[in-house]
C-alpha cells in the first residue's frame, strides 16, 4: 500500500510538471545553451584533434561536456524548490498533517521532475548530435558503467539532502529562503561540482580542498567514472567519501528538520 501511494505521488508529480511549462521550458534551454557554450569553448581548445589538455582528449572533454547535460537532469532538477515557499506559506501544514512520509514525499516528486528532465536531455543530446556531430567516447567496461550509475544515485541523495537543507531556512527566516536556494542551485553546486567544468583542471591544492566536500560527487565524480579515469582503489576510496557525505547530510537534514519544527508558527495560515 505504501509503495502504491508513492507511485501515484509520482504520476501526479510527473504530470504536474507540465503544469509549469514556461519554467520548465526556460530551465531546458537554459542549460542547451550553456552546452553549447561549453562544446565551442572546448573545441576551439581542442582545434587540433590529436592534442591533449589537462589529460582530456577531444572526444573525452566533449563527452564530458554532453556529460554535464544528462547528469545535472538526473541530479540538480528537483521539485523540492517549491519546500521554502511551502514553510513561508504556510502550506506545509497540509503535508504535516497526510499519512505520508515528508522526505518520501519530496524524494518522489524529485525523482518525477528528474525522469522528465531525463526524456528531455536524451532528446536534446540526441538534436546536438545530429547538429553538432561530435566525438564521443564510449564506455564499453561493465564494472565502471555500473560504477557510475552507482555514482549517480550517491550524487542524487547527497543533492537532495543539501537542498533540503537550505531548504529549510524559511523556518527561521521566512523571506530568506529563495535567496539561500539561489546561493546553493545556481552559483555554489554548478561551480564546484563541475557543471561548468573539469574540476582537474583546476590547481591541485584547490583539488584537494574540493575533495574533501560533498560538491565533486555531484557532476564530475560520476562524469569521470565513465570517462575511466576514476579507477582501482581511486573509485573505491570516491565512493566511500560519497556515501560518507550522503549519511552525514541525511542525518543534518534530520536535524535540521526537526529543530525548524519546533519553531514552526505556519504564519502564511
Amino acid at each position: 500500500m505504501s509503495l502504491k501511494k508513492y507511485i501515484s505521488i509520482f504520476k501526479i508529480s510527473f504530470a504536474q510538471e507540465f503544469a509549469y511549462r514556461l519554467n520548465f521550458i526556460m530551465w531546458r534551454v537554459r542549460n542547451v545553451m550553456q552546452i553549447l557554450l561549453l562544446f565551442f569553448l572546448w573545441t576551439t581548445v581542442f582545434s587540433d584533434p590529436s592534442r591533449v589538455v589537462f589529460g582530456y582528449d577531444r572526444a573525452k572533454m566533449l563527452t564530458y561536456v554532453f556529460g554535464i547535460l544528462v547528469v545535472k537532469a538526473l541530479v540538480l532538477s528537483a521539485r523540492a524548490v517549491d519546500v521554502p515557499g511551502e514553510i513561508s506559506r504556510g502550506d506545509i501544514i497540509n503535508l504535516l498533517l497526510k499519512p505520508v512520509n515528508f522526505f518520501k514525499y519530496w524524494l518522489t516528486r524529485d525523482l518525477s521532475s528528474k525522469a522528465l528532465n531525463f526524456i528531455f536531455s536524451a532528446f536534446e543530446i540526441v538534436i546536438l548530435f545530429l547538429i553538432l556531430k561530435p566525438e564521443i567516447y564510449l564506455q564499453t567496461d561493465l564494472l565502471l558503467l555500473a560504477g557510475f550509475f552507482l555514482s549517480l544515485v550517491f550524487a542524487i541523495l547527497a543533492f537532495f539532502a543539501l537542498l533540503m537543507i537550505t531548504s529549510f531556512v524559511p523556518f527561521w527566516s521566512p523571506e530568506s529562503g529563495w535567496g539561500a536556494q539561489f546561493l546553493m542551485v545556481v552559483i555554489v553546486t554548478e561551480f564546484l561540482s563541475g557543471g561548468l567544468f573539469p574540476l582537474d583542471i583546476l590547481p591541485g591544492a584547490v583539488q584537494k580542498i574540493l575533495y574533501l566536500t560533498p560538491f565533486p560527487y555531484l557532476i564530475f565524480f560520476p562524469i569521470q567514472v565513465y570517462l575511466g579515469k576514476i579507477t582501482g582503489d581511486a573509485l573505491v576510496g570516491g565512493f566511500l567519501i560519497a556515501s560518507f557525505w550522503v549519511t552525514l547530510l541525511w542525518l543534518v537534514m534530520g536535524w535540521v528538520w526537526r529543530k525548524g519544527l519546533l519553531v514552526y508558527r505556519a504564519e502564511g495560515r
